[in-house]
């Protein structure tokens, strides 16, 4: 089966890759010039189902469960289980109950736990939450190297371009392009962050700071570089981060470490992430085509899954689009979640200790 798949952001990349496994012949097309030339460049990279949970739809947590598994599978090194430390100033510390009553896979720590995890955050908060189940990565490597292995599957990739090379006729089309498919009910949220650089702080795994208006994260790069991120504002506008968001973003960088008002600013950079009324991806589908969309702030956690449910369409010859229902999508997003896990168990070594703390 030849398959036209449009975008190379992280869905994009991901359609692309479970296609070709599945046996299909695959031809991607790209507006930008390389990989990830939409906010999926931008992204914070965290496989934090549960710390996500905490402000999104149970949906989340269902279909992002197995995500770090997958990328282990296709991206193998790539991924780091180190978990994710959620702390709160001292003002605000009753925030993390609250925090830990919405999801779930929580331990509670008191200030010592807190630096035996993160040293050089000693003294600094007297309890956090750890949730020893999720994971990160670098999204930037992640999406180059993503694009290589395409190419080693066989796709053909074309960037700098918005359709094939003439001539070529595909039998299916799986679209997904963001906010330039222009789909009915998508809407645009705009995401600032910052890169920090400093030798004076090293942190091992992402840190969320409980912020009183948007989840706050700092998650280490190596080299010390950090990721600051990441605001949400309703807006498709593009361009420059703006004064407030910028001192936000620093005056949380500060409140949890001192050592980041030294620090250098090596970028300030904004995306526009697609998101639907429920903040959920969606497939639909309009004859040929399909539609693959809507990833909000979720989607190096939630393109894994979609991804896989899009493939099995388009190979299953299945033009049944998504329900938009959402008992019936969760309920879907359940199967998804089990027929990704099995896979990517069979594929990949999964570190024992994630197993363990996943109760698998």
């Amino acid at each position: 089966m030849r398959v036209l798949v449009r975008g190379a952001g992280v869905a994009g990349l991901a359609v692309a890759h479970e296609l070709a496994v599945g046996g299909a012949e695959v031809t991607l097309v790209e507006r930008e010039p390389a990989p990830g030339g939409g906010a999926s460049w931008y992204a914070g990279g965290m496989l934090a189902p549960f710390c996500e949970r905490e402000s999104a739809e149970p949906a989340v947590l269902v279909l992002g469960r197995n995500a770090a598994r997958w990328w282990q599978a296709a991206l193998p090194g790539l991924v780091r289980f180190e978990g994710t430390l959620v702390v709160a100033p001292p003002r605000d510390s009753g925030e993390l109950a609250r925090f830990a009553a919405r999801t779930e896979g929580a331990r509670r720590l008191d200030a010592a736990a807190v630096a035996a995890l993160e040293p050089d955050l000693a003294g600094r908060f007297r309890s956090g939450l750890f949730f020893g189940q999720e994971a990160h990565l670098d999204p930037r490597r992640a999406l180059l190297r993503l694009h290589a292995r395409l190419v080693t599957l066989g796709v053909r990739c074309h960037f700098g371009r918005t359709a094939p090379p003439p001539g070529q006729r595909f039998e299916r089309t799986v679209d997904c392009t963001g906010m330039a498919a222009g789909r009915p009910g998508l809407r645009g949220v705009r995401g600032e962050m910052l890169y920090l650089e400093t030798g004076e702080i090293a942190l091992s795994r992402p840190v969320r700071l409980i912020h009183p208006r948007f989840p706050v994260y700092v998650v280490p790069r190596g080299a010390g570089r950090f990721m600051v991120g990441a605001t949400m504002i309703e807006s498709a506008a593009e361009g420059p981060v703006s004064a407030r968001s910028m001192m936000e973003l620093l005056n949380a960088a500060y409140a949890l470490h001192p050592a980041f008002g030294e620090a250098r600013v090596v970028e300030a950079s904004s995306g526009v992430r697609p998101a639907y009324a429920d903040n959920l991806p969606r497939i639909e589908a309009e004859g040929d085509r399909l539609f693959v969309n809507g990833f909000h702030r979720h989607g190096f956690l939630l393109a894994p899954a979609l991804a896989a449910r899009a493939a099995r369409l388009v190979l299953s010859h299945d033009a049944e689009p998504e329900n938009s229902d959402e008992t019936d999508r969760q309920r879907q997003g359940a199967r998804v979640g089990s027929d990704d896990a099995r896979s990517a168990a069979g594929r990949a070594e999964v570190p024992r200790q994630l197993l363990r703390d996943s109760g698998q």
